[in-house]
């Protein structure tokens, strides 16, 4: 018998690799590996093809055709799309590592950061059709080979980070453990953005990034992104791990795909009566470990004696010094035994992490989703984008499976956005683009994408059927004021010491307080002066011409970072007439320009988004629908700048607002009668371009009622009428009499501007067309018949005619 070829040592280092059950082990391996194959991992853009050049392995190369086969598609552009861009992944989780991988075929350099050391979650996933499709394409089967032969398709937490871990080493993915992300390190100098690590090892010390991916949990959320509460009933949730020995009784078990209580009320009765264990439902996987997963009433919990004292608030209710661990082992071993028939022997606990026994209960109750998902920051010139995966994305809702298969989607969306990046495409669109995609993302079910899951790529029409990339439009991404900073003016006394600190040392200023330090015009001026010298010539001021240097500082002010003045710059000349408050809202808005003007800096987000850059001038107005704020108001054709009925400059302080127009306080008044406007109590005349008063003065045949609270009537019946419109000081009412019991009732209006407005909507209020109004004596002798019609010439000055005949919801 001839001898058998040896080993080659790369052979057996591979098979070592792709069989290593650890985290520690995967990377152990492949080092060697690399090391024997001599090629450099960080040599990212030819590492790959270096790697499959040099293991000329059979088995190597049943991984390379997957590899190849996926890297192939068309919007890898030969792994060239995003070649000048470096990616840090944050998390190294199932969504974290997918993200890489699909980052690295783009061809990107990737650094995926992990806090933990090992990967120890026992935890199963179950995976839709199309996540085992997917994954099978990277090799799963080939480095895994019990990957979904089983009755149902699921794979534990670890198994799937280990899989996946050993793709992105692959492709060139470099992949630090036990390294703590401590935040974002902005650019300075030539230094580009970085990132704060605990411990900081050496090769990461240089490495600047244009793509910050966080894949960190729900518990992180990097600065910027804000996330919504979805609240539900109590649900407490319990899992438990036990320990698979692969013997045939274990094979024979069936698993329990979900059995829930409105289904098999049998069952679960069954299960009531003879262990006193009352769940909802109940969920059994066979893998690496035994695992279950059910969700338990909390009246059972407290009866078995799991929960100690019953709370309202779940937080307190499931708080590990509430929560008798014994009692809780014992109801999840139970609850096994039950569900399986008691066909597990010897059903033992599996470890968790810290050696303890792997059950826990928690409460999904609670669940977050982020607002928007995407995100662009800017310091000293250099961009970065931010994007989010995974848990911290949106959590899942376990009894739905959506966990696993809506985090590689999004893994797959934050992919598409990265290669539009890398390609250049305007960061306005690449967010405006994501932020669409995004809003499919919570309603995606394994019903609603498409059937070819063969076809899947990162092309986000590959795998949605009716996405519109275009949904968000670029001009509702808005630009917020930039994040605060640590060392940010966090109240009156800051702001006063920033004003002390920049203002030192010029002539003339001596900053003590808001009011009459300023009152020479030398401190604000001083402070242009400290961060834009070429704007002020300090020496040709003079400290008695006080309202020339506010002119000057307050002109510049709004002409250089568009802050506007809050008052006349002879208010700010005069001591007695500067207010402290306005002063400090001034100047807080001067401290940020500055401060951040100095950083040149801008932070790019949505939702909430603006108007478009090009509009109508004074087209303020706007109306806001969920996340998205259209422009809507007409346009009326003046600047917030001046006031709209005489032209003249307006401040701040010194201005009301109305239908989206400025006017001076004095100026807003009726352009009939002359009387000033009451905010809510006015309406615009489209023909005319007037403003006129909807006052209770100007109503006709108006009663006052004495208001008890026992005659209230929360809605007034279709078949009642409206009779007449009570005012009694800021309260309003209606009187409604039924047309079958002739009783009179009233319905309360809080504020009577609301109901003036609603009355006005309906055709029941017309503009003041001059005149005081009835008199009170006119009031009192009006009764139901005498009431005039708009078009009664003894009252042309009646404003609000009542009764008027009409029902009520008609």
């Amino acid at each position: 018998m001839a001898n058998q070829e040896p080993i080659r040592p790369s052979h057996a280092l591979f098979d070592l690799f792709v069989t290593a059950e650890s985290c520690r082990d995967v990377q152990k391996h492949f080092s060697a590996l690399c090391e024997q194959l001599q090629v450099d991992p960080k040599d990212f853009r030819v590492f790959y093809s270096k790697l499959k050049e040099r293991l000329n392995y059979w088995k190597a190369k049943d991984l390379w055709v997957k590899i190849d086969k996926r890297a192939s598609d068309k919007d890898y552009q030969q792994r060239k799309a995003c070649a000048e861009n470096k990616c840090l992944v944050l998390g190294a989780g199932p969504c974290g590592l997918r993200a890489a991988v699909e980052l690295a075929l783009l061809g990107a350099q990737v650094l995926v950061v992990e806090k933990r050391a090992s990967f120890s979650r026992n935890n199963v996933l179950h995976l839709w059709p199309y996540t085992v499709c997917d994954l099978r394409g990277l090799g799963a089967k080939k480095l895994y080979g019990r990957f979904c032969t089983g009755t149902l398709d699921h794979i534990s937490i670890r198994q799937l980070q280990l899989i996946l871990l050993k793709v992105a080493l692959v492709l060139g993915v470099e992949v630090l453990t036990a390294v703590e992300f401590q935040g974002l390190e902005e650019p300075s100098g030539d230094k580009g953005w970085t990132a704060k690590l605990h411990p900081n090892p050496h090769p990461t010390l240089a490495f600047e990034f244009d793509v910050f991916i966080s894949a960190g949990g729900g518990s992180f959320i990097p600065d910027g992104f804000k996330h919504k509460e979805l609240r539900a009933t109590l649900a407490i949730g319990i899992t438990a791990n036990f320990t698979n020995r692969h013997t045939v009784a274990e094979a024979h078990v069936e698993e329990i795909a979900g059995v829930a209580g409105i289904y098999n009320q049998k069952f679960f009765h069954d299960l009531l009566t003879q262990t006193g264990i009352d769940l909802e439902n109940i969920v059994y996987y066979k893998d690496e470990t035994h695992y279950f997963v059910m969700t338990a009433k909390k009246k059972s919990l407290l009866k078995k004696g799991v929960i100690k004292q019953d709370y309202s608030d779940a937080e307190q209710l499931l708080a590990r010094e509430n929560v008798d661990h014994d009692a809780l082992w014992r109801y999840a071993y139970e609850a096994a035994n039950f569900s399986t028939n008691r066909q597990l022997p010897e059903l033992e606990f599996a470890t968790n992490p810290a050696g303890r026994r792997d059950v826990a209960m928690f409460d999904f109750t609670c669940m977050h989703r982020a607002e928007h998902a995407s995100l662009v920051r800017e310091r000293r010139g250099k961009k970065l984008l931010m994007g989010l995966v995974g848990d911290s994305l949106v959590e899942p809702f376990w009894p739905q499976g959506t966990g696993i298969a809506r985090g590689f989607l999004a893994a797959f969306d934050t992919a598409w956005m990265v290669r539009s990046w890398g390609l250049g495409v305007p960061y306005l669109q690449v967010l405006a683009e994501r932020e669409s995609i995004y809003q499919l993302l919570s309603q995606t079910n394994a019903g609603n994408t498409k059937n070819d899951c063969t076809s899947y790529s990162i092309r986000p029409s590959t795998r949605y059927p009716h996405v519109n990339l275009s949904a968000i439009k670029v001009h509702q991404v808005r630009l917020p004021p930039p994040p605060p900073e640590q060392n940010s003016a966090g109240g009156v006394e800051d702001l006063l010491r920033w004003c002390q600190k920049n203002t030192a040392g010029y002539a003339g200023v001596e900053v003590k307080d808001f009011t009459l330090s300023w009152t020479s015009g030398l401190a604000l001026c001083a402070l242009i002066h400290h961060f834009r010298p070429q704007l002020i010539d300090m020496s040709s001021l003079n400290e008695s011409d006080a309202v020339h240097n506010h002119q000057l500082a307050m002109d510049l002010l709004e002409r250089e970072l568009s802050i506007s003045p809050v008052v006349a710059a002879s208010a700010m000349a005069s001591s007695g007439l500067i207010d402290k408050l306005s002063m400090v809202l001034y100047l807080t808005q001067v401290h940020d320009k500055f401060k951040h003007f100095s950083l040149t800096s801008s932070f790019l987000c949505f939702p909430q988004p603006a108007a478009p850059p090009v509009a109508p001038e004074g087209n303020l107005g706007s109306v806001v629908k969920g996340d998205i704020e259209t422009n809507a108001a007409p346009a009326l054709g003046s600047s917030s700048e001046d006031c709209y009925s005489c032209g003249q400059r307006l401040y701040l302080l010194a201005r009301v607002n109305a239908m989206g127009k400025f006017f001076h306080r004095d100026c807003f008044t009726c352009h009939k009668c002359g009387h000033q406007l009451r905010l809510g109590g006015y309406t615009f005349h489209q023909t005319t371009g007037g403003w006129a008063t909807i006052d209770p003065s100007h109503i006709a045949g108006f009663r006052v009622f004495v208001f008890v609270a026992s005659e209230r009537s929360q809605l007034i019946h279709r078949e009642q009428f409206w009779t007449s419109v009570g005012i009694v000081g800021s309260n309003a009412f209606l009187m409604a009499q039924g047309r079958e019991t002739n009783a009179a009732q009233l319905l309360y209006f809080p504020h009577y501007p609301l109901l003036l407005f609603f009355l006005c909507r309906f055709g029941l209020v017309q503009a003041c067309a001059g005149g005081d109004g009835p008199t009170d004596e006119e009031n009192s002798t009006y009764s139901d018949e005498d009431v005039p019609s708009l078009s009664d010439e003894d009252h042309p000055q009646l404003s609000v005619l009542t009764p008027h005949p009409g029902r009520v919801g008609e």
